[in-house]
């Protein structure tokens, strides 16, 4: 049985505005695919679906029905509840996307263009990203607030983290906003983080625009970005009107925007006309009791702790005094000492607070994220955020080296334990437990870096100690053992396609889709792989693809463990004495392995100082020096030291395994033999 389904070819108008003659022709595709195919869609119909409406928004003149849009329904429940009313002055919104896709440069943009600095006024680049690690790294860690004015309408900007193992930054910002702006880029399309971040702004109800950046890219492919987009809201249960998304083109480092790929403004114009229309304003209980959420905490020395949320009901004023709530059982009164907005890039000092626009208050010096401020008497608490679980632990313990107190201000188990625990204050989806010892701690994550970055925070404040390799958090159901599974996303040249595949393969991956990007003359591949075999492998691929190769993963699902996996086949080289390195007892080690250490390097016993050639350790004496006999008066022969590997901290968490440690100090890393385990001999 064959159908047939006509197209009709638009005519090409002049018009740099994206409308829609029939709001209902995008919700009545969907409806018609639906009744055809079921849930299975096919992908060429979707294409043709979506190519057909995202050019009749493009080329018709009549007001556009973006996601925001009331359905009849809707508004029908809005009539029943006569309490609510709509901020027509304010949009929050969120900008969400996969690390590296041009968030914070699109805000960057966006703040010039909205006059929030003057114009002799000098601006670093990424200027959200204000954390020393966050530009060291090029990544934003922490979510931040700031707002601009746009035709007399305020929009409360979140910038968000891109990495997966943030993904609690973004859950917990989704509860101040109505609208999301979900950034893609013009090659990659959707990304693992694309996916995650989507579903919880669909999840929330929110609306979304979707923004095509980078699409100056020479391997620009706009029409197979947007398919792959509109495809990925179908997978994830969007409804019509979630589906018939706005798309708006963009360069974010050129600060323009279009509404076709070929056609960009000469500024950001069309984004900003997108936000005003298709983000709905905050719905509000106006008349109502007072009712924040507090969804994050900054903290300033002179200030104390600063609360910041939505208001989500009443009004907040200076000095009024107010209930903190964490259950309606719990709760307990505290004052508004100060009350602040975000108003271009800072926060501005106001006396009140009407319900809708997002706030920070101080004042409440034992507040915590997830409680609500509400009214002294007749006020409720808001429900609690919910954050996804962990599935990467450590063990953070004191440092027990030889080198201990050298290089560190806080070294015992009293200022370790503080920190930690100080350190779920703000951070909800970490878990830190007490160890099987009274100075062990475990530390559970999102993943790694997650867990990474806050060893090196810790590391800048002065903090030593020791931590062990990352392992897995399994679950046991109906007696059947289960581990976390997660989606890796590699790009890469396809000369060392063969390489990684096998090396993913040795791993446990499963590959489930590949596609060629563009011209460029990569590949996309994606397998579901154990988060075990994850642990090292980023080295590793980056080691066979010759340093070419892009990896990228999230959390999938907990599936039945998997087997045995090997992360790392060579041994390690362990120092046999303490000492000072010396270049006679260098030159002859390094015919053993790769050397971590360099010549005239002070170690101790048991440090770890470079990779065995062969599988199982070897210990040598890197602190020999040579005979001072007066036997020979002839000239040393001089000596060639390869250059010592210069491991970072992500590093040398990727490459210990069971019986190994990392040593932590303000000034150095370094790795060695867990002094508690049995130690490995080398292998034949």
């Amino acid at each position: 049985m064959g159908m047939v389904i006509n197209f009709q070819t638009p005519t090409t108008i002049s018009s740099s505005f994206l409308v829609n003659s029939n709001p209902k022709r995008s919700s009545s595709s969907l409806l018609l695919k639906k009744q055809i195919f079921g849930h299975s869609l096919s992908t060429s119909l979707d294409n043709k679906l979506n190519f057909n409406r995202n050019r009749s928004r493009c080329l018709n003149f009549s007001p556009i029905k973006c996601s925001a849009t009331p359905t009849a329904e809707e508004v029908a429940t809005e009539k029943k509840k006569e309490s609510l009313v709509t901020r027509t002055d304010i949009r929050n919104i969120a900008i969400v996307a996969h690390v590296d896709h041009g968030k914070t440069t699109l805000v960057d943009a966006m703040l010039r263009q909205a006059k929030v600095f003057r114009d002799n006024q000098t601006v670093q680049i990424r200027i959200m990203d204000s954390n020393d690690l966050e530009r060291e790294r090029g990544i934003t860690i922490l979510s931040k607030n700031t707002s601009i004015t746009y035709k007399g309408s305020k929009i409360n900007i979140i910038d968000t983290p891109g990495h997966s193992d943030f993904g609690g930054e973004v859950e917990r910002v989704l509860n101040m906003v109505e609208g999301v702006l979900l950034v893609v880029d013009s090659v990659e399309g959707p990304m693992p983080q694309t996916r995650f971040v989507l579903k919880k702004a669909l999840e929330f109800g929110h609306a979304v625009v979707v923004v095509v950046n980078k699409i100056d890219r020479p391997s620009a492919r706009p029409e197979f970005v947007v398919n792959s987009t509109f495809e990925l809201f179908i997978e994830l249960n969007a409804t019509d009107e979630q589906c018939d998304f706005q798309v708006i083109y963009a360069s974010g480092i050129k600060g323009k925007a279009g509404l076709a790929p070929e056609n960009l403004g000469d500024d950001l114009g069309p984004l900003f006309e997108a936000i005003m229309r298709c983000i709905p304003g905050p719905r509000i209980n106006k008349d109502g009791a007072l009712q924040m959420l507090v969804t994050n905490i900054e903290f300033e020395e002179h200030k104390g702790r600063i609360a910041i949320g939505r208001l989500h009901a009443g009004e907040l004023h200076r000095g009024m005094e107010v209930k903190v709530c964490t259950s309606e059982d719990e709760c307990r009164i505290a004052k508004v000492s100060e009350l602040f907005v975000y108003e271009n890039f800072g926060r501005v000092p106001v006396e009140s607070v009407r319900a809708g626009d997002i706030c920070a208050v101080c004042g409440i010096s034992d507040i915590m994220i997830g409680e609500t401020i509400a009214d002294k008497i007749a006020g409720q608490p808001l429900p609690a955020i919910k954050v996804e679980e962990p599935t990467v632990k450590m063990a953070f313990s004191i440092n027990t080296s030889p080198f201990v107190g050298r290089e560190g201000k806080f070294v015992t188990s009293r200022n370790l334990r503080d920190r930690l625990y100080r350190e779920l204050e703000r951070n909800l989806a970490m878990k830190v437990e007490d160890g099987e010892t009274a100075d062990t701690f475990i530390v559970s994550g999102r993943g790694t870096l997650h867990i990474t970055i806050l060893i090196e925070n810790m590391r800048r404040e002065g903090y030593e100690f020791m931590v062990g390799p990352p392992k897995v958090i399994n679950k046991r159901v109906n007696d059947k053992l289960y581990e976390p599974f997660e989606i890796a996303t590699v790009e890469v040249p396809e000369e060392y396609m063969g390489p990684v595949v096998e090396l993913l393969g040795k791993r446990r991956g499963q590959m489930f889709d590949m596609q060629g990007l563009g011209s460029e003359g990569t590949s996309l591949v994606k397998y579901k792989i154990p988060t075990r075999g994850l642990l090292g492998l980023r080295n590793a691929i980056l080691t066979a693809s010759r340093g070419t190769a892009i990896l990228n993963t999230i959390f999938d699902s907990y599936e039945p463990f998997a087997g045995e996996i090997s992360t790392r086949e060579l041994g390690s080289l362990v120092a046999f004495e303490g000492g000072t390195t010396t270049t006679y007892a260098l030159c002859s080690s390094q015919d053993r392995g790769q050397l971590f250490v360099g010549p005239g390097v002070e170690v101790y016993k048991g440090q770890i100082v470079g990779i065995h050639q062969r599988s199982g350790d070897l210990s040598l004496n890197v602190c020999k020096r040579k005979a001072a006999t007066n036997v020979r008066s002839n000239k040393d022969v001089s000596v060639v030291l390869d250059t010592a590997i210069d491991y970072s901290l992500d590093d040398c968490i990727e490459y210990i395994q069971e019986d190994e440690l990392v040593e932590v100090t303000p000034a150095s890393i370094r790795m060695l033999k867990n002094p508690k385990m049995p130690f490995k001999k080398r292998g034949n």
